[in-house]
């Protein structure tokens, strides 16, 4: 199949809107031949809003901003310690359907967390991953023109106050919790790099 590769971009740590501006732009300008790409970065303090907004959701006004964003869901939180991680895919190209897509994304973390001995588990009508009833990671995306935008943030080592003022995902249930709590600092040392390979490992399927 043509041009199937995947790019994958360490950003580092960036203000969440040039990233989500980025990001548009990637897909507006790209042709059949791009290569997809992936990009993995942090963000600073930042409540995201999805396609469902309800004022509900926000439980305490704070001096984090709050960004309307294209994803699907609902309200969440953004700040260092937890990696996003874009996927511009051609899906197209790639004969993948949205849920299809959702799947891939969260067997490459179910993989991920193999991988340093901890088992995740997904759970129905509630997108993402959880590890002992705890929500770990969270997924939105965006398809546009076939194209997908958005992704995954997973939660390593960060600050989780800033969920306290929040209801994330719309849903009272879910509680936030980090991966460091789970395993050791060392295990987690290797983290960006499994989570590299099993992107690949799955992409490479398609």
């Amino acid at each position: 199949m043509y041009n199937t590769k995947i790019i994958i971009r360490n950003l580092g740590i960036k203000n969440w809107k040039t990233i989500y501006n980025s990001m548009h732009e990637f897909n507006y300008l790209r042709s059949s031949s791009t290569i997809d790409e992936v990009w993995l970065v942090e963000h600073y303090p930042v409540y995201t809003q999805g396609q469902i907004r309800n004022k509900k959701n926000i439980i305490n006004v704070t001096n984090i901003p709050i960004e309307n964003s294209d994803r699907g869901g609902q309200i969440t939180y953004h700040g260092p310690g937890q990696k996003l991680i874009y996927f511009l895919i051609d899906l197209k190209r790639r004969n993948i359907h949205v849920r299809k897509l959702i799947e891939i994304l969260e067997i490459i973390i179910l993989n991920t967390l193999k991988k340093i001995d901890i088992l995740g588990k997904i759970k129905k009508g509630m997108p993402g991953v959880y590890i002992e009833e705890k929500k770990i990671c969270s997924l939105g995306l965006k398809i546009k023109n076939g194209y997908s935008l958005h992704g995954l943030s997973l939660n390593i080592d960060m600050d989780l106050t800033p969920f306290q003022n929040i209801i994330p995902c719309g849903n009272k249930e879910i509680k936030m919790d980090n991966l460091s709590k789970f395993t050791s600092k060392k295990k987690l040392k290797n983290i960006e790099n499994i989570l590299k390979k099993n992107i690949f490992k799955e992409f490479k399927k398609y």
